[in-house]
């Protein structure tokens, strides 16, 4: 595709006069359910970034809540997850992952922490420039891996091209749909329907969608990432919670299919299996962790070292982690700037919570774009 024709593919999803429609269809509709706030969550970073960016909370009616789940795959990898790959970084392996990894606050330090203190820390952009590293050197390559299904796939496949004996997998990499059982069933949660990310549902599917939706009789709309891809999404949503018809419904079709990438989800599964543990500050989630199959056990970083977590231990944890409430930030009870350490003690360059420190964390997106994004630009890119 040129660049003149795809600057005009993208534009069509930025159409302001569609947008202001969509926007006052979306205030129509919220406003025949007839109850104050409705309230929905979308469990994406991409589609909190869209939103922000776009100033899209401004186009929402004050009826309409929009919640941004647990979307953020380095938000919710969890404190001892983290503690792992520090302890092997510390213990003199050479550690690579993804830079949002970072500085991602465990429970003695970071994995910058111990690249100050000589660490041999890797940031790189896919698991296969980790496998590259591998491949380039004799010493062992642990690949630190976050990210959901999308990125799972991923790391699927280069195991099974064969990587290098020297090459491991420390697997932190977590499933969807689980944990969207957890947020339904939390005790007063508020949440009415959900918009479910396009490009984990590229892979999966949206039928796997379906069961949740069945147990819960709580509508799933499948939206992409432009502003009347989520404008679209979020309409079709409140109409579904308005007319009492819980269904899977997918807004983003030139990329998802119901079935979803077949071949993939053979990778995905061939390599990974569920298993349930704690996302960070969440809950503990059945079934919502991706670990290696018994298979490729030789691949598997956690059996083939003596992870040392309890050395960590020497080390004093940051007091003000303790005040963090990026759990409730994430499974949508709080906001941003209902903590009293946001944009203060809890800024990018000196983040407090994993949430501050991935650009997909809710409170990264939300210090960003002015510490309340739906009064930052009006919808000035989309609706003006």
């Amino acid at each position: 595709m040129s660049t003149a024709a795809s600057d005009a593919a993208q534009l069509k999803f930025r159409d302001p006069t569609a947008a202001r429609a969509l926007g006052a269809a979306i205030e129509r509709v919220t406003r025949e359910i007839g109850r104050d706030p409705v309230s929905v969550m979308h469990v994406c970073g991409s589609h909190e970034q869209a939103i922000a960016r776009f100033g899209l909370r401004a186009a929402f009616p004050p009826a309409l809540d929009v919640i941004m789940g647990p979307g953020c795959p380095v938000c919710i990898t969890d404190v001892p997850e983290v503690d792992e790959g520090v302890a092997l970084a510390r213990q003199g392996v050479r550690v690579a992952t993804y830079g949002d990894m970072l500085r991602v606050p465990g429970s003695a330090g970071s994995l910058a922490d111990a690249r100050a203190a000589g660490a041999r820390v890797d940031i790189v952009y896919g698991v296969s420039q980790a496998v590259e590293l591998a491949r380039q050197t004799d010493e062992e390559v642990v690949f630190f891996a976050t990210g959901f299904e999308t990125t799972a796939v991923a790391t699927a496949a280069e195991i099974l091209r064969g990587p290098p004996k020297n090459f491991s997998v420390l697997s932190a990499h977590k499933y969807i749909p689980p944990v969207m059982e957890i947020v339904a069933e939390m005790p007063g949660s508020r949440v009415e329907g959900f918009l479910a990310a396009g490009h984990a549902a590229t892979i999966t599917g949206s039928a796997v969608f379906e069961p949740f939706v069945e147990r819960h009789r709580l509508p799933v709309v499948v939206a992409g990432f432009e502003p009347l891809d989520i404008l679209a999404g979020l309409l079709k949503l409140v109409e579904l919670i308005r007319d009492g018809t819980p269904r899977v419904e997918n807004l983003y079709p030139r990329c998802v299919s119901r079935e979803g990438n077949l071949a993939a989800q053979e990778q995905l599964w061939k390599v990974f299996r569920p298993l349930g543990g704690r996302w960070r500050g969440i809950a503990h989630v059945p079934n919502g962790n991706l670990r290696l199959q018994d298979a490729w056990a030789h691949l598997d970083a956690r059996r083939r070292f003596d992870i040392d977590v309890k050395a960590l231990w020497d080390f004093a944890a940051p007091s003000l982690v303790q005040q963090c409430i990026c759990g409730e930030i994430m499974s949508g009870r709080q906001s941003p700037t209902s903590c009293k350490l946001f944009g203060k003690e809890c800024q990018p360059e000196t983040p407090v919570g994993a949430c501050m420190v991935s650009s997909e964390g809710t409170c990264r997106i939300w210090h960003q774009y002015g510490g309340h994004p739906q009064l930052r630009g009006v919808g000035a890119e989309v609706t003006s």
